[in-house]
């Protein structure tokens, strides 16, 4: 079963920074692009920052300097690097992308999102 798995969320004070990962459930998963949303309670999901498989990349205006997006096409794993963190990204974040199955076909792609990791950023 395709999952994207992520980790590095956590609880930091402002100024500090977080590591979080997205990774596909089994090696043999292709994943080289991706983008990060977020969602704070009593808000909308939206997106932070996303990378293609050409590496363009886009942010968000309010974490543009702060945050990098990047990927490891050897790993499957698509990156975001949150520094200088402030109280208003508290939310939890999701990952989600492109995921490619190698079928007897050649490589079936679906869109497929994380489970969520909470970020939470102190005063």
């Amino acid at each position: 079963q395709v999952q994207l798995v992520e980790s590095g969320g956590g609880l930091v004070q402002a100024g500090g920074s977080l590591s979080l990962s997205c990774a596909a459930s089994a090696s043999i998963f292709k994943i080289n692009a991706g983008s990060w949303y977020r969602q704070a309670p009593g808000k909308q999901r939206e997106l932070v920052a996303s990378i293609t498989t050409t590496g363009s990349i886009n942010y968000a205006d309010s974490v543009k300097g702060r945050f990098t997006i990047s990927r490891d096409n050897a790993k499957n794993t698509v990156y975001l690097e949150m520094n200088s963190l402030k109280p208003e990204d508290t939310a939890v974040y999701y990952c989600n992308a492109p995921v490619g199955v190698p079928t007897l076909w050649g490589i079936s792609w679906g869109d497929y999102w994380g489970q969520g990791t909470q970020v939470t950023v102190s005063s």
